[in-house]
């Protein structure tokens, strides 16, 4: 780990992700699908987990056409999922990989935006089943595969709203405190028993679909796109972080 690296801002090297296998939610669109090229274009071997077969195979496509590693592809859709889902999809991995040097979890819904009173139950249940459970079965079924490897890395998606509480929130902000949690029980539990590492990012405000939904008011050409803060996930998946665990970082 370089000390004088904020990972915003760190350059990554040619070939830096070369025979790392990772696997990313919610690759079919936004930050996950752009985060599938990026890291294929530093060559790692990718495996795409997304709800929309069809948007997965646009990704495959773009991946191809650019002449990277094609990925795995496996249609997944986290809301009615069961753990059991979790186990074979790492098996898979397994049984095509060998391996499994890297986990970003980056699926995510909104939910409502309106006062915790008026919240509807069914979709508290539903934000917090995609956005926090999905990443706790997809990593605590990552863990013996990525344990397996010399050091391997998790990253978790968060929000400015998952470290200070904001009215009209509800649901998303609380299930991104739970992975702000999650990610500090993961990196510390498994400081002393594997070369794993376990970070969370915040993207910030960035042109995605969710961003969207959350400001439909907003102009979308003030925001930065999802090409542009890949800087920070590429730190926390390449060796450059070896020694980076356990923190909460801004992509922006």
């Amino acid at each position: 780990m370089n000390p004088n690296i904020e990972p915003k801002d760190y350059q990554a090297k040619a070939g830096c992700l070369k025979e790392k296998v990772i696997l990313i939610t919610g690759a079919s669109d936004g930050i996950g699908k752009e985060a599938a090229k990026t890291f294929s274009s530093f060559g790692a071997e990718t495996i795409l987990i997304g709800k929309n077969q069809k948007k997965l195979e646009e990704t495959y496509k773009e991946i191809n056409d650019l002449g990277y590693v094609n990925p795995m592809l496996h249609e997944m859709n986290l809301l009615k999922s069961k753990e059991t889902d979790y186990m074979e999809v790492i098996s898979a991995v397994e049984n095509e990989y060998g391996r499994l040097d890297g986990l970003l979890c980056n699926a995510g819904i909104l939910g409502s935006k309106t006062t915790l009173s008026q919240y509807k139950y069914e979709t508290w249940k539903e934000v917090n089943k995609v956005n926090l459970d999905s990443s706790f079965l997809m990593a605590k079924h990552s863990l013996p595969l990525m344990k397996k490897q010399e050091n391997a890395s998790i990253i978790f998606t968060s929000s400015g709203v998952g470290r200070v509480g904001r009215a009209y929130w509800g649901a998303y902000s609380i299930s991104k405190f739970g992975i702000e949690s999650l990610t500090q029980i993961f990196s510390d539990e498994l400081e002393t028993t594997s070369n794993i590492r376990v970070n969370c990012i915040n993207p910030g405000a960035t042109q995605t679909s969710m961003r969207k939904e959350a400001y439909p008011a907003e102009d979308p050409n003030n925001l930065a796109k999802p090409s542009e803060i890949m800087n920070a996930y590429l730190y926390l998946m390449s060796d450059e972080s070896l020694g980076f665990s356990g923190k909460s970082i801004d992509a922006q």
